[in-house]
């Protein structure tokens, strides 16, 4: 997973977080996580998502957090690191699994 400060270089948001999952089915459910982690703890729906049909990439808006959950080839074929090359990347500790 990858977060990036795009907040100096675009204006709708201040972070991408770039997340890839297995399979289809592991990028639903990855993406029906994060709703739901967000939901819960942060009492935060997103304000647009996109791809979830086909997840192969799935865009979750937060407005201040754009979420991207992508299947391993569309996320080699995007490259949004490499896109987004200038946004300096932000540091995270993973939760564990216990967490």
């Amino acid at each position: 997973m990858s977060l990036l400060d795009v907040s100096e270089l675009v204006v709708v948001t201040d972070v991408f977080v770039i997340a890839t999952g297995t399979s289809n089915r592991h990028v639903k459910s990855l993406v029906d996580e994060v709703e739901a982690q967000l939901a819960r703890h942060l009492s935060r729906k997103p304000l647009r998502r996109e791809g979830k049909e086909h997840a192969r990439w799935v865009l979750l808006d937060y407005g201040d957090i754009v979420v991207h959950v992508f299947d391993q080839e569309t996320r080699d074929y995007y490259e949004l690191e490499r896109l987004w090359a200038d946004a300096p990347s932000i540091d995270y500790e993973p939760a564990s699994a216990d967490a």
